[in-house]
């Protein structure tokens, strides 16, 4: 089993002094009791940054997988963490049920994606997290405890979102609830139109997203809203599945982008033309097909969560200053939309909140572009994804989240030897 580790955009590595594989919840255990000094478990690595980075005991998570029990009845599902989204929901279609809400990639692990904040789109609905109704976790001195509302509050409320300071997550319940079919519309819409309806959009519909091509005038609107219950799906057909997503958006749009890495001059018109050749579509699939994209071409991303009422001023800044910028961005500006939450690290703590993600082509020139974004975002106390790029420190975060102090109380006293500590969170939690 290798020691080294990089994640899915190439952005961070790290060689870990040995790798353990738990098969079960007595190895899991050991593999931290039995830590030298720190370990870290590796899930999918699809982070953006060095969150999952161990550089002395690495916890593989890969055969600690599958579904422990399910309750139809109440939609409870207990999980083993080191499931990925992908597995879970194709094990939920069987059982007849679905999460609330997911994002638009599946390669995560359940933990990797709740302790990173992993959300979706929709007003009215939380991040991933949210539909968490109890936790398991293997502490630093190898006792396993379970949090909920009711249990242990306060690890609940800061374990949620924990980007693994307190303990190895072994096991996650989920809320879900009886499966669902989504009716997907997407199309291209002028970007003014957009803005100046995105209040009226985000309340119509379930869930509400688009992307702003930044050399063009049109965004992609997509609308995804829940049919009624026994409603039949009505998928596009796999010739059209293939085109579209398939060809379209990944085997063409990973061409276009190498073509606009080598010739430079080029990115702007191949931006505006990608913006003008979009094409409308509407279909109809059981939730998890429609919220999931698949997604082929490597990028790097930050993304930050704004204030709901901020993001037109922001928005506004990034339309007159991204052109200016001397390297060209080739990918579009990914926007979404979320409510208020109480999990204590959560982007979204005490806020309704609009997400706003930038993104470049893998190998292209991305930081002056990356700098502006988070000072742009900064300016109106922009709170960064856990698992994407930035540059904040403890004393930034501090600022932003009201129970920050108390999540490093907690940590401290549940791992005062800082067992589960890397660079990443030294950094970002000043431990």
């Amino acid at each position: 089993m290798t020691t080294a580790w990089r994640n899915w955009a190439g952005t961070e590595a790290a060689v870990a002094t040995e790798v353990v594989r738990p098969r079960d919840l007595e190895e899991l255990t050991v593999a931290v009791t039995g830590a030298g000094q720190t370990v870290r478990a590796r899930g999918s690595g699809h982070s953006f940054t060095a969150v999952g980075a161990a550089h002395d005991r690495a916890v593989d998570l890969s055969a600690w997988t599958g579904v422990v029990c399910a309750d139809v009845d109440s939609g409870l599902v207990t999980v083993r963490s080191g499931t990925t989204l992908k597995a879970l929901n194709a094990e939920l279609d069987r059982l007849g049920l679905a999460m609330t809400n997911l994002g638009d990639i599946d390669a995560q692990t359940i933990a990797g994606a709740i302790s990173t904040g992993t959300h979706g789109t929709g007003a009215r609905f939380g991040g991933i997290s949210t539909q968490v109704a109890a936790l398991e976790l293997v502490l630093a001195d190898g006792s396993v405890v379970t949090c909920s509302p009711d249990e242990r509050p306060e690890l609940f409320a800061a374990g949620r979102v924990g980007l693994g300071a307190f303990g190895v997550v072994s096991a996650v319940t989920l809320q879900t609830e009886p499966s669902f079919v989504l009716a997907a519309e997407e199309r291209p819409e002028p970007l003014d139109d957009v803005l100046a309806g995105l209040d009226e959009n985000c309340a119509e519909n379930d869930h509400f997203e688009f992307y702003w091509f930044p050399y063009g005038r049109n965004a992609l609107t997509k609308r995804n809203n829940r049919l009624p219950a026994g409603s039949t799906p009505e998928p596009l057909s796999p010739a059209r599945q293939f085109v579209e997503y398939r060809f379209m958006e990944n085997t063409l749009f990973g061409a276009v982008c190498r073509v606009g890495r080598a010739v430079r001059p080029l990115v702007r018109p191949l931006n505006r033309l990608s913006s003008a050749v979009l094409s409308a579509r509407a279909y109809s699939d059981v939730s998890h097909k429609v919220f999931v994209t698949n997604r082929d071409v490597r990028f790097v991303e930050s993304e930050y969560a704004v204030p709901r009422a901020a993001l037109p001023e922001v928005l506004g800044e990034l339309r007159k200053r991204v052109p200016e910028l001397a390297d060209p961005v080739m990918f579009p500006v990914e926007i979404r939309v979320a409510a208020a939450d109480d999990i204590w690290l959560s982007t979204a703590y005490e806020r309704d909140s609009a997400y706003i993600a930038v993104h470049q082509f893998t190998g292209m020139p991305y930081r002056a572009y990356f700098d502006l974004f988070e000072k742009v975002a900064g300016a109106v106390g922009g709170r960064p994804h856990w698992g994407k790029m930035h540059t904040l420190g403890a004393d930034d975060l501090h600022a932003r989240y009201p129970r920050f102090d108390d999540f490093t109380r907690l940590r401290a006293e549940l791992d005062p030897e800082g067992k589960f500590l890397n660079p990443y969170l030294k950094r970002v939690l000043g431990a």
